[in-house]
């Protein structure tokens, strides 16, 4: 257990890219304890896991994993939304996503699938055949989907990459998310930016929604000192009309 909780250890100090050195200091212990810790030659404490876990800036899942290779219990539980102990949180998204209705907002997981949509949301979906419980990763990688009705999907694209990449470097790496950069990447090729000078604040995405065009900027927002798990990984993206025409399509939209 000694050696598993080591090689975890070194592995994620590799992925923060620090020395032994830096996570010492850091951490205010010494180097050498560092190296011990690694090798298996000391015993963590709980609080020395724990940390190590803070300075580390691991996952919650990962710290459960790497309190269990110490010989501790798990420190995070992993509810669902729907749990009976979580109605507070789940009151707090529904009031959210409804409260920015007439414009569309999602509750998404680690993986970008759809746990929850407000009405306007589901709306717009509906038109490239996604719903809650779909992978919007999917959704824009499929040529009939979503991509096929933004109009400048290869800047979006740019942008989305770089968001997963920040994400996946969060947790230490992610098959799912790191699945998804490499396609669309695959798919964008060696296609250019088109940066015709505009100085835009946010770049937003221009969806085709019948004979429409939708320009849409978005806000993501997290739970702050979230324990659960799964609460921790789920994140709320709002979105908000780039131009009046769009926000006027929205207003028609939902009152129907």
């Amino acid at each position: 257990m000694a050696e598993q909780f080591g090689l975890i250890l070194k592995e994620w100090r590799g992925k923060r890219r620090m020395s032994q050195l830096d996570l010492g200091l850091t951490a205010n212990v010494s180097a050498r304890h560092i190296s011990f810790l690694e090798t298996g030659r000391s015993k963590p404490s709980k609080s020395m896991v724990m940390m190590l876990s803070d300075v580390l800036d691991m996952p919650n899942a990962i710290r459960n994993s790497f309190l269990g290779t110490a010989g501790f219990a798990p420190a995070y539980q992993n509810r669902a939304l729907d749990n009976e102990d979580l109605a507070y949180v789940r009151e707090a998204v529904n009031w959210t996503l409804d409260r920015h209705d007439p414009y569309p907002a999602f509750a998404l997981d680690r993986h970008w699938n759809i746990v929850k949509a407000n009405k306007s949301a589901n709306v717009m979906l509906s038109g490239a055949g996604v719903t809650e419980g779909d992978s919007l990763l999917e959704a824009l990688l499929d040529k009939e989907g979503i991509s096929n009705a933004l109009e400048n999907w290869e800047e979006v694209m740019h942008n989305f990459i770089i968001r997963l990449r920040t994400e996946s470097n969060h947790l230490g790496g992610d098959p799912v998310l790191d699945k998804a950069i490499e396609s669309m990447a695959a798919r964008l090729g060696n296609a250019p930016l088109i940066n015709e000078g505009n100085a835009s604040a946010v770049i937003s995405a221009r969806y085709r929604f019948g004979e429409t065009t939708l320009s849409l900027f978005s806000t993501i927002s997290s739970f702050g000192s979230a324990e659960d798990i799964a609460l921790s990984e789920l994140k709320i993206e709002m979105m908000f009309p780039s131009d009046e025409a769009t926000r006027q399509a929205f207003l028609a939209m939902t009152s129907t």
